[in-house]
């Protein structure tokens, strides 16, 4: 599969006028329903709503462009909102820009190299425990505009955001906590009327509307944001060495999220349409939407799964759909724009609860406690409280740190190192068991599993009897040898030669054998001593045993 292939050239050699309709009609639903996502989120990152417009229609448009994924709609997400707000508030908006910037650079680097189908080894308990918590910490962030409160400080850390929340309980407004109460409540029914408009968009037109009537005293984004409905304009940050690597893990943050995220959108809408993505022009388009969102004023970006759900189910079959929604969104921010001044609050969290109550998978979360092993049901809750309690960066480190171990561990254990004497045939009609039976002063050891530094030290137990002239191993389980594997067995000959006892090997496969030849040891075996099957080791071993017995 070729590295760099966007979808967007494919589709257009057998492109109609029937599909474009479909995607009109569907880019511009999407449209719709990215409208308020995009400025909550925008809101939740702390920067100005019109900056989440601008990446829902710079990155969308590119990476529809560039993407290998012919459905993908791109733009703001949830999961990067606690980051960004974390970036913007210690490092300003140029730090953010600048490390948007840079993650970008870094996924169209992961592309180039091939990096796309690494995404998939992430365990799913990390995924399931960090998008669980991400989800919990959107929703701490926005107790203090669904209440409308008022905090006298500006909490970073969610640990400071729920103190917050306990030392103004005072401030609580009733108005503001039952208006976003109805916005949550209409979001949840309103599918039951009309599937194709979305209920955020009527939450926000209904708690409009009461605010105006009713007179309600609740704040609005006009009264804390300036609005601006000016298109995009390009901007560079001051670069020096010294932000440069100061934000350089919140680039890789930023990377891995987005390019997590975007795969994992792209395999369910794969699934949706009977298609196949290619993950390594889809990294590289997500880097380049990052790139410029960056440029243009934007924040981060990646595959969003229900807008580019919605966009299959309403007809969108091509990268066309996800461009025309980014067109929509711009003509919607020239002409609309000035409207959002108006939108609730407490509207705005009501909208961003719903966002996290369907990102959390609690469901999924729920059965993996039930059903998960204990080592996995470890992982998802300590990614889980991290993601919660410091912050994604250290969930995710730890977190892969401890599904390592684990797998090393249960590789580990899979490794047996076990002496026989009987053996069925090799052969692929194994219903008649031969016995083999093994000549005086020879063991037979077979080894199933992988040779690794995790099972180093159960080959360090072979008796090195002074009865014992020759020792084979059954190497036919082995799959793969690591160094500290090979160094495991350079010590077996080791001893072997120090007892003057033959070290035989049977059936080697190609990895192991591979990295014997590299390594030299496969001269200090000796060409003779490698067996094709058992039982030419069990001749090799006769024939050893009657030499020393004429000696």
């Amino acid at each position: 599969m070729n590295i760099f292939q966007p979808k967007l050239l494919k589709t257009l050699r057998t492109y109609t006028k029937e599909q474009f309709l479909k995607d009109c009609i569907a880019g511009i639903i999407v449209a719709v329903i990215a409208l308020p996502l995009s400025i909550a989120l925008a809101l939740a990152s702390g920067v100005r709503p019109e900056q989440g417009l601008y990446t829902a229609i710079i990155a969308g448009f590119v990476i529809s462009m560039l993407g290998g994924s012919r459905v993908q709609i791109s733009g703001p997400t949830a999961a990067f909102a606690t980051i960004v707000a974390g970036i913007v508030a210690t490092k300003g908006l140029d730090g953010l820009i600048l490390a948007t910037i840079m993650a970008g650079i870094i996924l169209i680097v992961m592309g180039l190299l091939r990096f796309g189908s690494l995404i998939k080894f992430i365990p799913y308990t990390i995924t399931t425990g960090f998008t669980a918590g991400i989800a919990v910490t959107i929703v701490i962030g926005q107790v203090k505009d669904f209440c409308g409160m008022s905090f006298t400080t500006t909490p970073i850390e969610t640990k400071e955001k729920v103190e917050a929340i306990f030392s103004s309980l005072s401030t609580f407004n009733i108005q503001a906590f039952l208006l976003g109460v109805v916005c949550v409540l209409i979001q949840v029914f309103w599918p039951k009327i009309n599937k194709r408009i979305p209920g955020s968009l009527i939450a926000i037109i209904t708690s409009i509307a009461a605010v105006k009537l009713l007179h309600l005293e609740v704040n609005t984004i006009g009264s804390l944001y300036e609005i601006s409905n000016k298109l995009p304009s390009f901007h560079f940050p001051g670069i020096n060495f010294s932000s440069v690597s100061d934000l350089l893990p919140d680039a890789f943050t930023i990377a891995m999220l987005a390019g997590i995220e975007s795969l994992l959108s792209c395999v369910v809408s794969d699934g949706m349409i009977n298609g196949r993505h290619n993950p390594n022009t889809e990294l590289i388009a997500q880097g380049a939407g990052n790139l410029f969102s960056g440029l243009f004023g934007g924040i981060p970006a990646t595959g969003a799964i229900a807008r580019t759900t919605a966009n299959v189910k309403n007809g969108g079959r091509t990268p066309v759909a996800g461009m025309i929604h980014a067109i929509m969104l711009c003509l919607i921010l020239v002409l609309f724009m000035p409207y959002a001044s108006m939108i609730p609050m407490p509207a705005i969290a009501a909208i961003l609860f719903v966002v996290a109550y369907h990102m959390s998978e609690w469901r999924h979360f729920l059965d993996l406690l039930k059903t998960a092993p204990k080592s996995d049901i470890l992982i998802l809750l300590v990614t889980f409280v991290l993601t919660v309690v410091f912050d994604l960066v250290i969930a995710i480190e730890i977190g892969i740190i401890l599904a390592a171990l684990t797998f090393m561990k249960r590789m580990a254990d899979t490794t047996q190192v076990v002496g026989w004497k009987y053996q069925s045939d090799e052969k692929e009609n194994q219903e008649d068991l031969i016995l083999k039976e093994v000549p005086k002063n020879t063991l037979v050891y077979e080894i199933d599993g992988p040779m690794f530094f995790g099972a180093a030290e159960k080959f360090m137990n072979i008796p090195m009897d002074s009865s014992i002239n020759t020792i084979i191993f059954r190497m036919r389980g082995v799959p793969a040898m690591d160094a500290t594997g090979m160094r495991s067995l350079e010590k077996v000959k080791q001893q072997c030669d120090k007892h003057e006892i033959t070290l035989l090997l049977s059936h080697v496969r190609e990895q192991p054998m591979a990295a014997m030849k590299k390594s030299g040891f496969d001269k200090k075996i000796g060409e003779e001593n490698f067996c094709e099957n058992i039982d030419a080791a069990l001749e090799r071993a006769e024939s050893i045993h009657r030499q020393y017995m004429g000696k």
